[in-house]
């Protein structure tokens, strides 16, 4: 405990800390499971789970048994050296996907810059797309990560302002549009890289037959699909993936967030030999990637997956939060509910406030969300929630919702 008030840490933080996140004024000290607890001792409802990272919860018990094991054997060897884990986790989570190879990275973006890289190196050397030439398409309102190569082919204004040149080599679509898509790949095409759900975008999910329809057309102009899973996966929708809604198995998983337990960055690029063995040694790397610690972690992340549980309450949970969410929007009291499992992204009427505004009135009832465009909040609870615990954090956005 630092001792100062959440007023005095929150004007340090704005003193001294880049101003590249808005969070709101809550300063949390401790979790478990669902709850979190500030530095007064109040504590809060998580429905927001880290943007899908903490899918397991705060603190689960399997995961940091795991952690301090490791963390008092072997933490880093970088991989200029073997170690004892890591063999089991590409083994394990290749399993798990139903693929062939791992190259494990830290973040999100890290392996989206992966699989980026690996779809052109694949393009040159398996395709045989002339050098230079390689086009990835990808679509609009996509959320991939933030580095200069990702927010090259967003089209979120606010993330590209001021941080040009671009990258080039992208081609941007509509989502949901298999026409457009098949007009923009070509011969000089090497993937298409599209998020299974959009997160970011306020929880899109597709219109029905639209992966499928992906997942044909790439196989019959190969071209490689890959799937940023990175918060649609590992549990969330209901599936071990979301892709499985549609019985569709892409090229390529990206993978991160939850792959770490909300213990440790975890992130990786999941697909068949003939993909991922494009790279050799020296051609790239991480000095952290497929760290004892991480493998330790994550290991624990995918025999926990393995079981079935957790999807099966998200499944379930996720029913009932569809089901509640969509009375509000029968009631007029939403504008509209879109979302998978225990993922949804509410439309809240612009009259009632923007989405900011109706994160700040539940937090002041106890109840962690974050907004997203304008007047939408995502809700996205761990899936170790309870349902008591799930009804009351739904209670009170109904209650905020009636204030107006």
């Amino acid at each position: 405990m630092s001792g100062k008030s959440p007023a005095e840490l929150i004007a340090a933080a704005e003193a001294h800390g880049a101003h590249n996140y808005h969070p709101l004024p809550v300063v949390i000290s401790s979790a478990r499971g669902a709850w979190m607890t500030d530095v007064t001792g109040r504590r809060y409802l998580d429905l927001l789970a880290g943007y899908s990272a903490l899918n397991f919860g705060h603190g689960h018990p399997r995961l940091i048994a795991e952690a301090r094991a490791q963390l008092s054997r072997l933490t880093l060897t970088s991989r200029a050296f073997h170690h004892e884990h890591y063999a089991e986790f590409c083994t394990r989570l290749a399993e798990l996907c139903g693929m062939e190879m791992v190259l494990p990275m830290n973040t999100g973006a890290e392996a989206v810059e992966t699989a980026v890289k690996t779809a052109r190196k694949w393009g040159y050397r398996v395709k045989g797309v002339p050098g230079g030439r390689a086009k990835i398409v990808v679509a609009e309102n996509n959320f991939h990560g933030r580095t200069t190569t990702i927010i090259s082919f967003s089209t979120d204004q606010e993330a590209r302002r001021d941080h040009g040149p671009f990258t080039p080599g992208f081609e941007i679509v509509p989502y949901g549009d298999l026409d457009a898509l098949a007009a923009a790949v070509d011969d000089e095409t090497v993937a298409v890289l599209l998020e299974p759900i959009q997160g970011e975008a306020g929880v899109l999910v597709p219109p029905p037959g639209y992966l499928a329809g992906v997942r044909e057309l790439t196989r019959a102009r190969g071209v490689l699909f890959m799937a940023d899973e990175i918060q649609s996966g590992l549990g969330r929708t209901g599936r071990t993936f979301a892709c499985e809604h549609e019985g569709v198995v892409p090229d390529v998983y990206i993978l991160g967030k939850a792959l770490g337990g909300g213990v440790v960055p975890v992130s990786a690029v999941v697909s068949s030999a003939e993909v991922l063995g494009v790279h050799r040694p020296g051609e790239h790397g991480s000095t952290f990637g497929g760290n004892p610690l991480a493998c330790a972690v994550a290991l624990e992340v995918v025999a926990m997956l393995r079981e079935g549980e957790y999807q099966q309450r998200a499944a379930e949970l996720g029913d009932h939060l569809h089901r509640e969410l969509g009375l509000l929007a029968a009631d007029g009291a939403v504008a509209a509910v879109r979302g998978r499992g225990l993922w949804a992204g509410v439309d809240i009427d612009p009259a009632l406030g923007t989405g900011r505004q109706l994160s700040e009135r539940l937090m002041e009832r106890r109840v962690l969300v974050k907004d997203t465009h304008g007047s939408t909040i995502r809700i996205a609870p761990p899936l170790v929630i309870g349902k008591e615990d799930l009804d009351w954090g739904l209670e009170q956005l109904r209650a905020v919702l009636a204030a107006g």
